[in-house]
């Protein structure tokens, strides 16, 4: 299949499958005597799963490493566990953060008049 099908089945654009591609998510594709690239089923099921993994916040080296437990035939589902817990926990810090961030900019909205005048006690606080 060419790479417009296979994004349509995946699910991802063109683009992505190319930088996966070049950053070795996924194999390089074959390439037809016309030099256009031609995909496999096992493509999409490749760039099925590294879409989910990403819809989960995983980065691409931690979608690395569950592409390799996954194609590990001795893997270790602790292992699988450990590596999703990490990322449990890097979720738990960026959400107390973002709460944090949340609180310290409705200070700021409360703060500011919101009239017609030009004072704005938001662009004061951005403006250090």
């Amino acid at each position: 299949m060419n790479i417009g099908e296979l994004a349509s089945r995946a699910n991802v654009r063109p683009k992505t499958i190319r930088y996966y591609e070049e950053i070795g998510l996924l194999p390089e594709a074959e390439r037809g005597s016309n030099g256009y690239r031609s995909f496999a089923t096992r493509d999409v099921n490749r760039l099925v799963f590294l879409r989910r993994a990403r819809a989960f916040g995983f980065t691409l080296d931690e979608c690395r490493a569950l592409l390799d437990l996954l194609n590990d035939p001795d893997r270790k589902s602790a292992d699988v566990k450990s590596l999703t817990r990490n990322h449990l926990d890097d979720l738990d810090k960026q959400l107390k953060e973002l709460r944090a961030l949340r609180k310290q900019l409705g200070e700021l909205a409360d703060a500011c008049a919101g009239d017609e005048g030009a004072d704005c006690a938001i662009l004061d606080a951005l403006s250090g």
